[in-house]
């Protein structure tokens, strides 16, 4: 059996070529679907940045949020940070120690890679993809329960810049307080290899302190520093989109809460990838 397009001799498609046709045309429209629903997102969150950077209605009262947002975010996640540096910088060594070490390799390699490792990737990504749970979390429901509860609203029909007066703060305090977090965070790591050492006796403090300081390469710290700041921007400008905008009631900023961390840790991701080959 033949099938004709459009009546015509010229275009003959065979009745086991139908389906695939189907499919792929269900999934062109399906992949159309998503690639609008994410740019219309992507462009109301675009608008709601250029809301959010503009310049503050009363700087005294913008001093006072940013201090307040500050503390909220950044200094209470201190302990947190201090707490999984030190175990995962004991790991490390330990792990780098009992397995990577062997008699054709330096004794001082374990503390070589553990501050490697604790630099470039643990302290500014993977303590960031942490923070994303707390601190976005944290962000999304706080916006969100302002939204269904229509304090925003009053923001606005006072007159109120309501993106610049509750995001605005939030982000240049998180751009503020992350490099501190990711420099206690290293020097925390640090301290759990030290500990492995004069505790666990898993290796001569002497040999940890050679690895340590062996070609030590002052640019990465900044690097870390660097790539940190674009992390601590999405942790607070993510998550403060997903909880500004949300629609309904408490259901809704669950869920808004939710989206806020997967999307914020799924970004971090990605830029990591990009950022670790540019700073190379």
């Amino acid at each position: 059996m033949t099938f004709f397009v459009g009546g015509s001799n010229f275009f003959k498609i065979h009745d086991t070529l139908l389906p695939f046709f189907i499919t792929f045309a269900v999934e062109l429209e399906i992949i159309k679907m998503l690639l609008h629903k994410w740019l219309t997102i992507f462009g109301r969150y675009l608008i709601l940045m250029g809301r959010t950077f503009s310049v503050p209605e009363r700087m005294r009262m913008f001093w006072k949020q940013y201090v307040k947002e500050m503390a909220q975010l950044g200094v209470n996640s201190i302990g947190i940070v201090l707490l999984i540096s030190f175990f995962i910088g004991a790991v490390i060594c330990i792990q780098m120690k009992l397995n990577i070490e062997s008699p054709w390799m330096p004794r001082w390699v374990a503390g070589y890679t553990t501050r490697e490792i604790m630099l470039l990737e643990f302290s500014s990504s993977i303590m960031c993809l942490i923070l994303a749970g707390k601190v976005g979390s944290n962000i999304a429901s706080e916006l969100g329960t302002m939204r269904v509860t229509q304090q925003i609203d009053a923001l606005e029909i006072m007159g109120v810049n309501s993106a610049c007066y509750l995001i605005l703060p939030k982000i240049m305090g998180m751009l503020t307080i992350m490099p501190l977090l990711v420099i206690f965070s290293s020097g925390m790591g640090i301290m759990g290899a030290y500990a492995t050492s004069y505790i666990g006796h898993i290796m001569p403090p002497d040999d940890l302190t050679v690895g340590l300081q062996h070609d030590f390469v002052p640019w990465f710290m900044w690097m870390s520093i660097i790539k940190s700041q674009f992390f601590a921007f999405i942790i607070s400008s993510v998550p403060a989109f997903c909880g500004y905008t949300v629609e309904g009631g408490s259901v809704n900023v669950g869920k808004a809460s939710t989206d806020a961390v997967v999307t914020s840790s799924v970004l971090i991701l990605f830029s990591d990838v990009f950022l670790t080959q540019l700073l190379s």
